[in-house]
């Protein structure tokens, strides 16, 4: 499944067990390399649905500050 579609959930799971694998050895260059890669494309995914999550957390506590200034007025 591409990374774009996993839960940020599922896509750190994957990356534990691509972290598991190589750590663990016995694959072939090619093998490790594709891993790296998966592990590169899930990390960026990650970051992404973070950098998201902040950003709606932001959101959040803009939107609740302009309501208590509301509320004074």
């Amino acid at each position: 499944m591409p990374a774009k579609k996993l839960t940020f959930e599922e896509a750190l799971e994957r990356l534990e067990k691509i972290i598991a694998d190589l750590e663990k050895g016995g694959l072939s260059l090619e093998e490790s390399l594709d891993k790296f890669r998966e592990g590169m494309e899930l990390t960026r995914h990650c970051r992404k649905l973070l950098a998201d999550a902040e950003y709606r957390i932001e959101m959040i506590l803009q939107d609740g500050e302009t309501s208590e200034f509301k509320q004074q007025d």
